[in-house]
């Protein structure tokens, strides 16, 4: 084949070239945007009391569910040390980032971040107690009942290279101190750590919307103030509660104690309660919460 006959072939064949390259290009756009699916997931505590409902006959369900919807982040609450172990076991695909609050090591409850290892790359991270010497391992604040813990993350998105600030806590279900001052500990962290990044904020507050603390943390008069992603979803989906004792509590009387917030531009695209059972069997006494956002 000469050259003229192939330059023929070059020039009849450019504008189906093109327009390849121009759908690669769009389907590269629609990646850059793909949304960011984060969980907030108490799984509670490894209790032998829990008959039935104990951690052993709901660890792979719990596993299951986190891969099964997708979740690109997880903020879980009263994890163990040993359930720690099960979950990497059982989801090798993502990293976990978090110590046991009573030692900060491996005792006591985590509160464990999660993230897939393929969408993002942990640039720093770390964790403070919920009290006055927040530095310090263990120490339990004001009037609480037990220690308390925020892990944290600046994670960079794979796909964009974005940065975005992820913290998670689990605030005391006795001390109305603890929680007041937990609350203004952890938006001042926010504010200290994520500065102007995208900021999503997971965790078991013990506090129902209409609360003080809730509003606290919502209050728009604060220039730190959250944003319940709940109130902001295009698409609503589930009940309005997420704590029932594994089913014990009457609908009626079951209350939402567990939030995703969201700070600095990011839109919430969809909010979803998971109160699902298989059979008669729950994941935890609580329901993960599930948001989509970008």
């Amino acid at each position: 084949m000469n050259l003229k006959t192939k330059m023929k072939i070059y020039l009849l064949l450019l504008p189906f070239l093109a327009a390849a390259c121009g759908q690669g290009g769009q389907q590269a756009a629609v990646q850059t945007d793909e949304p960011v699916n984060v969980m907030t997931f108490n799984v509670r505590y490894d209790n032998p009391e829990d008959s039935l409902n104990n951690w052993n006959y709901r660890k792979d369900r719990v596993a299951k569910a986190i891969r099964f919807y997708d979740a690109d982040i997880v903020g879980t609450q009263e994890v163990l040390h040993n359930q720690l172990v099960d979950l990497q076991q059982r989801l090798p695909e993502y990293e976990s980032i978090g110590v046991g609050r009573e030692d900060g090591k491996e005792a006591g409850e985590y509160s464990a971040l999660w993230y897939r290892k393929d969408r993002f790359t942990a640039k720093d991270n770390g964790w403070f107690w919920l009290s006055e010497t927040p530095e310090v391992a263990g120490s339990k604040g004001w009037d609480g009942a037990c220690e308390r813990i925020a892990t944290w993350a600046i994670l960079q998105d794979k796909l964009t290279g974005k940065e975005c600030f992820v913290l998670n806590t689990h605030l005391d279900h006795v001390g109305v101190a603890a929680r007041r001052e937990g609350v203004k500990l952890v938006l001042d962290k926010v504010q200290e750590l994520g500065g102007d990044l995208p900021v999503i904020v997971t965790g078991d507050f013990n506090a129902e919307p209409e609360s003080d603390v809730i509003k606290q943390v919502t209050d728009t008069a604060d220039p730190e103030h959250l944003t319940d992603a709940r109130t902001v979803a295009d698409l609503v989906y589930g009940p309005d509660w997420s704590f029932h004792d594994f089913g014990s509590i009457p609908y009626e009387h079951r209350s939402r104690i567990d939030y995703i917030f969201v700070k600095n531009g990011l839109e919430v695209l969809k909010y979803g309660i998971l109160a699902e059972t298989e059979g008669n069997a729950y994941l935890s006494d609580h329901t993960p919460v599930l948001v989509s956002v970008k």
